[in-house]
């Protein structure tokens, strides 16, 4: 074995060993129930907040949603929606890191590969947070979590997503699941469509020309072109008119 064949593969187990020790985000199968069907209630994005163990901050136990306008690409939570959100979740003895670090939402395609809509509310809404993760699920169950840091160096890592069926989890309550999601979301109308320009009236084809006047000429009688032998060399007829 070669030296760049050994350093190729030593490369290449340091990349596993580090792929092995990033965290999972981990969710109660309650946690993963609940954000399937409210992401199968309609035909747009939905978004809410993962609210996490406090042993574990990247264990997901539950989906909270907030008031909020969805369109099939967008979502834009009420502001005074998500200030009652923190304030409940305070008065119940919870810190900012287990109810405010987690942003969810659902893709209603196959991707769930973050839009730059998706970076631009990651950046504008949780840049200054000491950690976050983005996590995002698409209609065909794919997933997708990004953990960001920003203290310290920074840094983000892609994080593996993983249902951990040994924790502890209530039974499933689709009745309360829909409730919840009648009151909080609001599917945004899209703008119609613009109807199309008229087509401004063009005059009539070119064919249809009735042709030049019969004494047109370029200003030169017919007695001029007729002056002239097809056999006389052109440059006899240059020292003719000069």
């Amino acid at each position: 074995m070669t030296q760049k064949t050994r350093l190729r593969s030593s490369r290449r187990r340091a990349r596993r060993r580090q792929r092995s020790r990033r965290p999972p985000l981990r969710l109660t199968p309650y946690a993963w129930a609940k954000l399937l069907f409210v992401r199968d209630l309609g035909q747009t994005e939905v978004g809410g907040f993962g609210s996490s163990s406090p042993h574990d901050l990247l264990l997901v136990e539950d989906v909270h949603l907030v008031r909020q306008q969805c369109t099939p690409v967008t979502v834009k939570f009420d502001d005074s929606s998500v200030a009652d959100y923190f304030d409940t979740q305070v008065d119940q003895g919870r810190s900012p890191e287990q109810f405010a670090r987690i942003w969810i939402h659902t893709h209603p395609g196959d991707s769930p590969h973050p839009s730059c809509t998706d970076e631009e509310t990651f950046e504008r809404c949780f840049g200054n947070a000491d950690w976050a993760v983005m996590f995002i699920v698409a209609c065909g169950g794919q997933a997708y979590a990004r953990l960001r840091f920003g203290t310290g160096p920074g840094g983000e890592l892609i994080l593996p997503v993983e249902i951990d069926f040994e924790q502890p989890f209530p039974a499933a309550d689709p009745g309360a699941w829909e409730a919840e999601y009648l009151r909080m979301v609001a599917h945004e109308r899209e703008p119609p469509a613009v109807p199309p320009l008229p087509r401004p009236s063009l005059p009539r084809p070119f064919v249809d020309f009735p042709g030049w006047p019969d004494d047109f000429g370029l200003g030169f009688g017919n007695e001029w072109f007729e002056s002239f032998d097809p056999d006389t060399p052109l440059e006899l007829i240059d020292e003719r008119y000069r």
